[in-house]
């Protein structure tokens, strides 16, 4: 499910209505945990955390007029989808996801290579995620991101 507001508040007032406050509360988990430099926006339909043309002027490999994308969230059909692109290029910080989660919860890790799934939002693991997003810095995710995916 793709979004067309343009806005963040925009996204979350037109989520589905049981969703909005734990869709709020995630953004402000972020928002207090995510190191300086990194800005939100709407990318790709979800609720994004991006490096901006201004701290990385070459954009995201795949569509360079877009800015590098790090973090975004978004309110699916039958979950909500957390997507963190460093865990994807990082295989220790993916472990470290996975070994952490059943301290947070306990509900089965529905996870991808970069995404995880929750299907109540009354199970989200705020503070695991509070502590993901504040484990990279705007510096180091350049750097990974440059490491893995342009060669």
């Amino acid at each position: 499910m793709t979004s067309q507001a343009i806005t963040v508040d925009q996204y979350i007032n037109e989520a589905p209505a049981d969703r909005r406050e734990a869709l709020q509360k995630l953004r402000k988990i972020i928002l207090e945990n995510l190191p300086e430099g990194f800005q939100e926006c709407i990318s790709y339909g979800m609720i994004g955390y991006v490096v901006p043309h201004s701290l990385y002027p070459s954009g995201y490999h795949c569509t360079p007029e877009l800015p590098l994308p790090f973090i975004s969230f978004a309110s699916q059909k039958n979950s909500i989808n957390f997507y963190h692109m460093g865990m994807y290029a990082n295989p220790e910080l993916y472990e470290w996801f996975v070994t952490e989660y059943p301290k947070h919860s306990k509900q089965k890790l529905d996870i991808g290579k970069s995404c995880f799934r929750i299907k109540k939002a009354e199970n989200i693991p705020f503070d695991l995620i509070g502590e993901l997003v504040s484990k990279v810095t705007v510096q180091e995710w350049i750097a990974t991101y440059e490491s893995a995916f342009k060669k």
